[in-house]
């Protein structure tokens, strides 16, 4: 048996990266996953390669509520519910604060920030109507402490932790648990959009990070599927952190 046998979970930003992972674990855990992105063709052949019977694909930009709306539908018709939601989508850009245009601020806050809101808004309720369940979101290790030159992302990943606490509080009655994942450095294509080979991210990160090197997707994943399963049925409005002991300070030694 799977940890998730019988579930419908909705993943934004699942064609790559930690989405990917999630959406694998998932399906493995006996989930029908929803792959949505914006990338068509890597979210299609992912859900092609789990099988119809497992996996949809449906296009969503998270910064729309119009297509937030028509992606349940097709998580609906394709499943008959969904009973989890992990808003994973975002977005970093790498800027001086006081250099960013505010164009870029707004986008960053647009998918970021509004994504998840438009995700638990949109969502929820079909979680409630399924008898309760589910929502994961991804956060930051930026979204508990400062980080230079990414001002507008940490704007949004703070304000995701204020969202997921606020949520929890309100959904609860409804037999929804909130919580948020905070990733540290992850070896995706949107922390590394060069695609540097993972020993060369250890060495960049083994004088920052205590553990001594950068995190797998596949580990946040694991942490994702902790808190959409029942092995976390008493926890809600937290956020994890998953860093590798970065945000625990700082060594001398």
């Amino acid at each position: 048996m799977g940890k998730l046998d019988g579930r419908v979970v909705l993943i934004t930003g699942a064609a790559r990266g930690q989405g990917e992972q999630e959406a694998r674990l998932f399906a493995a855990q006996g989930a029908n996953v929803v792959i949505a992105d914006v990338l068509d063709d890597e979210g299609g052949a992912l859900a092609k390669e789990l099988g119809e019977d497992v996996a949809r694909y449906v296009h969503l930009d998270v910064s729309q509520e119009a297509e937030w709306a028509a992606a349940v539908a097709a998580a609906t018709d394709a499943f008959g519910r969904i009973d989890g939601l992990v808003n994973n989508a975002g977005i970093l850009r790498f800027n001086e604060l006081v250099s960013t245009p505010l164009e870029e601020f707004q986008q960053i806050v647009q998918v970021n920030q509004v994504g998840v809101f438009l995700g638990i808004k949109t969502v929820a309720p079909e979680i409630e109507a399924a008898g309760g369940g589910t929502i994961v979101n991804t956060a930051s290790y930026a979204g508990l402490t400062g980080m230079t030159f990414v001002g507008a992302y940490a704007a949004t990943k703070h304000a995701i932790v204020g969202l997921t606490r606020v949520a929890a509080l309100e959904l609860a009655p409804k037999g929804i648990r909130v919580n948020a994942v905070c990733p540290g450095a992850v070896d995706t294509a949107m922390s590394n959009p060069d695609g540097a080979d993972p020993g060369a991210l250890d060495d960049l990160y083994r004088t920052l990070v205590p553990l001594g090197r950068v995190g797998r997707p596949e580990e946040v994943a694991r942490l994702a599927l902790f808190l959409t399963g029942e092995e976390s049925s008493y926890i809600t409005g937290q956020p994890f952190v998953i860093d590798g002991g970065w945000l625990a300070g700082v060594s001398i030694l």
